[in-house]
């Protein structure tokens, strides 16, 4: 198995043609990867749309259906593995399109020399983490690089679910005077990852936020509120997510920075290495926007499971704005704007 070394370094637009890790970060580099090459070759309405998943008509229904892949290092981390992740990532991705999940495919590139046995309890988490969800794995690939080529393992893994929300969830459904909620503290899954790599000495009990998102999604939907848009907080954090939806809808976001739940640990860790939470990434927290006078029992509803107990309110969509715009208030009542990283924070953590 490759070396699972790292380099601290922030990855920022250069002369050079070449892919850099800040490319796979979430942030600016991969909307300008995005919009410049994949977009405009690929282009068609359905995935124009942007969304976390395509919405494919199918006969009298809709369908959800959406893709990722997962290179996390370490493989094994408090709180989950590659194999967990993968599930969550797809099922997640589906939810967030106000789908039930129903199929998935998974895809496997093991490097040569990764030890059997291992892959042997990746897989068993795969199909614990299905069966938790309500997903079943239908299909699925294998090939084998040589060694020193594919660092251990990498899943990718496709899923298809069926659109029950009574409303088109998009970030163009996103309206003036929404409530922008989360449904819980933030940045434990990318200082969790941070702190398995064992590069720092810091100690801490914390675990990842690697979670099933679909169950307390459905729940809102199944009480009828009307949900204009949901994005779990993965790749480049609460900021990121914000920032897309906000350009997408060319509205502007009002976050209350005080409202943002971030864990003493993670806090701690942040302004030990200069990092800030806020684009930090996560694996089971998502934002919801929701009409003001439906806020009240849309947190509620979501406080009543487990995964998103700690729901609040914190923000509001504000007047149309052509660029899209993400303001935060903090301490002092003062607003600052919310930016795209160029660079990546912390890299291969999903």
């Amino acid at each position: 198995m490759a070396s699972s070394e790292f380099t601290w370094s922030c990855s920022v637009p250069n002369a050079t043609k070449v892919i850099q890790m800040g490319h796979g970060g979430g942030g600016r580099l991969t909307h300008q990867l995005i919009d410049r090459i994949f977009q405009p070759v690929f282009s068609n309405p359905l995935l124009n749309a942007q969304h976390d998943g395509a919405i494919l008509p199918f006969g009298n229904i809709e369908l959800a259906f959406s893709t990722d892949s997962y290179v996390v290092q370490p493989l094994f981390f408090p709180g989950g593995d590659i194999g967990s992740l993968s599930i969550h990532g797809t099922v997640n991705d589906l939810a967030m399109c106000g789908a039930k999940p129903l199929y998935l495919s998974a895809s496997f590139i093991l490097e040569e020399g990764f030890a059997l046995d291992q892959l042997q309890k990746i897989t068993e988490s795969m199909q614990r983490t299905a069966l938790a969800t309500g997903i079943n794995i239908v299909t699925g690939d294998t090939k084998v690089v040589d060694r020193g080529h594919g660092d251990g393992l990498y899943i990718t893994t496709s899923g298809i679910g069926q659109i029950v929300s009574k409303f088109p969830i998009s970030p163009m459904s996103i309206q003036p005077g929404d409530a922008i909620l989360l449904s819980g503290d933030i940045g434990r899954h990318g200082v969790t990852i941070l702190a398995a790599r064992g590069q720092l000495s810091f100690e801490t009990d914390l675990i990842s936020d690697c979670a099933d998102l679909s169950r307390p999604v459905l729940a809102l939907l199944q009480a009828g509120i009307e949900v204009h848009c949901l994005r779990d907080l993965t790749r480049g954090g609460l900021a990121t997510a914000a920032i897309e939806l906000s350009q997408k809808s060319h509205l502007h976001f009002l976050l209350d920075e005080k409202s943002i739940e971030v864990g003493e640990d993670v806090q701690s860790c942040c302004e030990l290495l200069g990092l800030n939470p806020l684009y930090i990434a996560n694996e089971g927290r998502f934002i919801c926007f929701v009409k003001a006078e439906e806020c009240e029992k849309a947190i509620s509803i979501l406080q009543s499971h487990p995964v998103s107990a700690r729901t609040h309110r914190i923000g509001t969509v504000r007047e149309h704005h052509p660029n899209g715009l993400v303001t935060a208030k903090g301490i002092f009542n003062s607003e600052k704007v919310l930016d795209m990283l160029s660079g990546e924070q912390l890299p291969r953590i999903c």
